[in-house]
């Protein structure tokens, strides 16, 4: 809808954010609730919507949605980086998506498995006599957050849940225990521990005998050794200090043995990171991990930016956006608001056959877009081609009125 007149103003045109600034207040995001009566209570999520969600001036698209436990804690880390490496200088590390946070009403009740009243060390630890609904709580998420999550926005079938501590306990137990609820998992530190190591040891015989074909797991593991340790040393070692990390390593060594059951799996020891600082840096590289075939590789990214490569534009994007749908699970077009400024950055360039033929594409996939036909009419009126142009602004005013293309289309009328 706007020439660009270099491709660094085509990235910066990327970076706008999705924050709302209300009489001067920034929000990141709404909260919304479910009524549940699983749990006889009602809970409260908060809601992160990507930068384009609600912009009229684009097709409405589907996002992937990320759930994301003890959601109170890790809303603005997580949404704020999912929109850096999705939105902002032109990334493409990971799509946008939708987060749902879940904050906690009784964290130890909805996030351990069994009931346990005792830590890692064996020793009684005061507040854990509400453990043991984690079954409940699972069934909360998919049977009554989930449905609601899809029937009120705009949410596309692929589905991610990161947890932490207990909350990463509650992601292991869901990839051992309802494997088919999440696409991926990212379980940050869990407290694999818990009640004598009972999740632990059923994942040791699970592992060997299910399939995960299709799913992904990334695990953390932060230092929580006494200084001196190693993680050679610390697995020999049999005190309750370092009942939590060995634990986690163990879970390691049992998904690494069984790499043949179709599980997508990587791991990661994080030296420099206690438990309390570690989930910052793993879900970073969660988001690398998971979606690593999502941007584009490097050689074929400067290539679409350079004007003078003899290339397939639209064969190469195509191509690329089928493996990523391949790789999603469902069917994932080339996003309107980089085709178009691809588009853009050919016009500028001289290079007028790319760039029609990135508006074309757009056309082809977005007919509903009242911007695509009005990038076209840009075309057009860069070509000098009056009727054309007057065409096509024409047709991006029945899709929409559009205050900048009535006054183009005017001037081109008088």
């Amino acid at each position: 809808m706007k020439l660009f007149l270099f491709v660094l103003l085509v990235v910066a045109m990327a970076a706008a954010n999705a924050q709302t600034v209300v009489n001067n207040r920034i929000f990141i995001g709404k909260t919304d609730s479910v009524s549940s009566k699983i749990l006889n209570e009602k809970r409260k999520v908060w809601i992160y919507l990507p930068q384009g969600y609600d912009d009229p001036a684009f097709t409405k698209q589907r996002y992937p949605v990320v759930y994301l436990l003890d959601g109170d804690g890790h809303f603005a880390s997580v949404t704020g980086m999912i929109q850096q490496l999705s939105e902002v200088n032109g990334n493409m590390v990971c799509p946008d998506m939708i987060v749902v946070a879940i904050p906690n009403t009784d964290r130890t009740r909805d996030l351990t498995p069994t009931r346990s009243l005792v830590g890692p060390d064996g020793k009684k630890i005061p507040g854990f006599e509400t453990s043991g609904g984690n079954e409940k709580f699972i069934s909360f998420i998919q049977n009554e957050l989930i449905p609601h999550i899809d029937s009120t926005y705009l949410t596309a079938p692929y589905k991610m849940l990161i947890g932490h501590s207990f909350g990463g306990l509650t992601v292991m137990n869901i990839v051992v225990n309802h494997t088919d609820m999440f696409n991926s998992y990212v379980a940050i530190d869990p407290s694999m521990w818990w009640d004598g190591r009972k999740l632990l040891n059923q994942a040791h015989e699970v592992m060997k005998q299910k399939k995960f074909a299709g799913k992904s797991l990334y695990l953390a593991i932060a230092n929580t050794m006494p200084i001196g340790m190693d993680t050679q040393r610390v697995r020999k070692d049999t005190s309750g200090t370092t009942g939590h990390i060995r634990s986690i390593l163990d879970l390691a060594d049992i998904l690494k043995a069984n790499s043949n059951n179709g599980l997508n799996f990587a791991y990661r020891y994080y030296n420099e990171d206690n438990h309390g600082s570690v989930p910052l840096l793993a879900e970073y590289d969660a988001l690398h991990f998971l979606f690593g075939f999502y941007k584009f590789p490097d050689d074929l990214g400067s290539k679409l930016y350079d004007p003078t490569a003899k290339i397939d534009v639209a064969g190469i994007i195509d191509k690329h956006y089928s493996d990523i749908s391949a790789r999603l699970g469902y069917k994932i077009l080339p996003p309107e608001g980089q085709i178009n400024q691809l588009g853009y950055f050919y016009m500028q360039s001289n290079e007028p056959e790319k760039a029609y033929t990135m508006f074309n594409l757009n056309i082809k996939n977005y007919p509903t877009s009242e911007n695509v036909f009005d990038s076209m009419g840009d075309y057009y009126d860069n070509k000098k081609d009056k009727a054309k142009a007057i065409e096509f602004y024409t047709k991006a005013l029945k899709v929409g009125e559009n205050k900048d293309t009535r006054d183009k289309l005017n001037k081109l009328m008088k």
